[in-house]
This record gives C-alpha cells, structure tokens and sequence, in this order.
C-alpha cells in the first residue's frame, strides 16, 4: 500500500474516532436544553462531559493536522471553498470550551444560563454543519481545472447537504442520550434512555436514507458493507437501549457513527474531493498528496505519537468511569 493511501486511511480513522467521541459530547451539550429540569441536572449532564471533552477535540486537531501536511492541496481547496461554515464552525467550538471553562466562574443565575445557553447552541451549531460539509465533500462542489472552489454558499446547502446535518445532529443528539443513561443514577437516566429511544428512531430514519442515497450515487462494494454495518448498529443500539443495556447501547451507537463514516471515506476513495464541473478536476489521494519524504517523516512522527495518546486518553476515560447523579452535586452557584 503506498504512503498517500496509509495516510487517506489514517485521516479517515481519525474522523471517526473525532466523530464517536465529540459526537456524544454534542449530544449531551444538546440535551441541556432538551432533557435538563432544573440547574442541578444540567450541572449533572455538564459534569458527564467534563473531564473528556477537550481531549475528544484532540482528534480534531490530528484530523486537521494530518490533512494540512499529508495533502495540502485537499486542506486548501477544503479551507478556502468551506470557509465560511468551518470559521462557524471554529467560532461555534470555541464559544462552547469558554462555556464550560467559565460558567461555574460566578455564582449568579443570569450569568449561569447564559453560558448553558452557549454550550447548548454551540454543540447544536457543529454538529450540523459538520453534517453538511461531509456531505458536500462526498458528493462532489464545484472545483475548476486549478483546484479552486468556484461556487457560492448557496452551492453547499443542497438537499443531499441539508440531510447530512439532521443525520449527524440526530445521531449525536442519539449517542449523546444513551451516554447519559450510561453515566447517570436516578431519574435523569430513566428519562435520558426514553429520549435516546424517540432520538434513535428520527437517527435511524435519516441516516438509512441518508447511506442509501450515499449508496446510490458513489457508493461501492466496500461501502455497502459499512452501510449494513451502520444500520446493524442503529438496530442493535436501539433494541439494547429498550432493554436497559446501556454499555451496549452505547458501544453499538458508536459503531453505528464509526461505520457511517466508514462507508463516506469508503465511498470517497480514491477521491478526496470530487468535481461537481469535470471529473478530470477532481482532487484524489495522489494529485493531492505531499511528497513521498513528507508522507515518510510523517508516518514515523505518528508511530510514535499515537500510542501515547490513545493510552492517556484511555486513562481518563478509566478514571472518570463511573456513575454520577443529582445527589452528588453540591448545594452551590460553584
């Protein structure tokens, strides 16, 4: 296998594992507003989060990372043709790390519902839009003979795109409820696995028409088995749920993200950005890709660096395993 199609792979696992774990970070920042009663739980559901969700953003920077020097061509036709919802997206994720950071930094009321409010927008802003450009990227945007972007905003917002979004809100917002179940006691649980099992239906019903349609227009051999995968997941996620079984509901969620992915990337390659104008202008992993010595130099860096952080990430996740509920917030603003 040559270097440029390690490093589409490599890229590809590590949109996913960005995608199964900011994706239940979304879906609980979304359930503030949705599931929450009251200041405690919503202190509960910010507190299920806390200790991962800057190390989950890890992944995005990698992921980033990684494109920019393994194929600079993709990140700069990608940057420069999206860049006004990945700037919304940026400005969205930032907001929402200030929000956690500062919310609990004075005790009053006003100043404490503000930032929920930030955090519930800002987790509702990109996990649409992450939605619509992953899709834009799979089914082709206007590129011209020198790899520009040529069409306006409006060209990113077709039906197709617009799918994208309710599908990765809805399965965010279904990986988020059954990570709460999974992490909570009492009644917040009980009420956070009824949600996951409506969120579950609307995920299942979007992304299986969503794939399909994926399927039908570039889809292949390879990504028909990601599509089955990721609707086995869906099935098996919810039937778990139903029944109480929320490892398992969450394990088979993520599975069901991590597949659909799958099957984008799956569907994409050779590709890494098709043209919607020529098929001749289409960016792929060997027009797009850095030189041989990069890609090399790069490979060593991440053999190195990717067992270091998989193990302390790991080790967060052990550390800050178990459950917590309402009675183990204290009676404060703080």
């Amino acid at each position: 296998m040559e270097l440029h199609t390690v490093w589409f792979v490599l890229i590809a696992v590590l949109w996913t594992g960005y995608f199964f774990l900011e994706g239940f970070d979304f879906g609980v920042g979304i359930l503030t507003g949705v599931l929450a009663r009251d200041r405690a739980e919503k202190r509960v559901l910010i507190n299920t989060i806390g200790p991962v969700w800057d190390g989950n953003e890890v992944w995005l920077l990698s992921a980033g990372g990684a494109t920019f020097a393994a194929f600079p061509d993709w990140y700069a036709t990608l940057f420069s043709g999206f860049y006004l919802p990945l700037l919304v997206i940026l400005v969205a994720l930032i907001v929402r790390g200030v929000a956690f950071e500062y919310r609990a930094k004075r005790p009053g009321e006003g100043w404490q519902r503000a930032w929920e409010r930030a955090i519930f927008w800002a987790s509702v802003v990109p996990a649409v839009l992450w939605g619509v450009a992953f899709a834009n990227i799979v089914h082709g945007v206007r590129i011209n003979a020198h790899g520009d972007y040529t069409g306006g905003l409006g060209g990113l917002l077709g039906p197709y795109a617009l799918l994208g979004g309710v599908v990765t809100l809805t399965l965010f917002t279904f990986h988020g409820a059954v990570f709460v179940a999974l992490k909570t006691v009492g009644d917040i649980r009980v009420r956070a696995r009824r949600l996951a099992g409506f969120a579950g239906v609307v995920a299942a019903v979007a992304a299986i028409a969503f794939l399909l349609w994926t399927q039908a227009g570039t889809g292949n051999g390879r990504s028909l088995v990601a599509l089955v995968v990721a609707v086995a997941g869906l099935g098996g996620a919810l039937m778990a749920n139903a029944r109480g079984r929320e490892g398992w509901a969450f394990a088979l969620s993520g599975t069901a993200i991590a597949a659909s992915v799958a099957m984008l990337f799956l569907a994409l390659f050779p590709e890494v950005m098709p043209s919607s104008l020529n098929a001749d202008w289409s960016l792929t992993v060997s027009n797009a890709a850095s030189s041989p010595y990069t890609l090399k130099i790069m490979t060593w860096c991440a053999g190195i660096a990717t067992p270091l952080v998989l193990l302390y990430q790991s080790w967060t996740y052990w550390v800050f395993r178990k459950r917590i509920g309402t009675q183990h917030i204290a009676d404060t603003g703080h």
